[in-house]
């Protein structure tokens, strides 16, 4: 899969999404710390640097909304076989023709 976001961008777009919807709610730094019980220092230093536990993510994104989304976007995609049968019963390709026809 080609991604074409770095960490380093993500992290600060993080910051950034939960900043937004931080003012929206119309909470101070300080209201979300006190709320979530992230240390008001490390939400200061999240928004201006992207850096932060997945933990205090979790319980920002626990009162800012989001978490579920953030919980299902991790989620492991369905494969389209459950069992090795099914592989092997699926293999539908066409033996290869050996020469040259015209």
């Amino acid at each position: 899969m080609i991604t074409l976001i770095t960490p380093n961008k993500a992290q600060k777009e993080l910051a950034k999404n939960i900043r937004v919807r931080r003012l929206a709610m119309g909470l101070t730094q300080a209201g979300l710390s006190e709320r979530s019980g992230v240390a008001l220092a490390t939400l200061r230093k999240f928004e201006r640097t992207g850096l932060i536990s997945v933990k205090s993510l979790c319980k920002l994104m626990m009162i800012v909304g989001g978490l579920e989304q953030l919980v299902e976007a991790s989620a492991p995609t369905q494969s389209e076989f459950s069992s090795i049968d099914e592989v092997l019963a699926s293999d539908k390709t066409q033996p290869r023709q050996r020469g040259y026809r015209s």
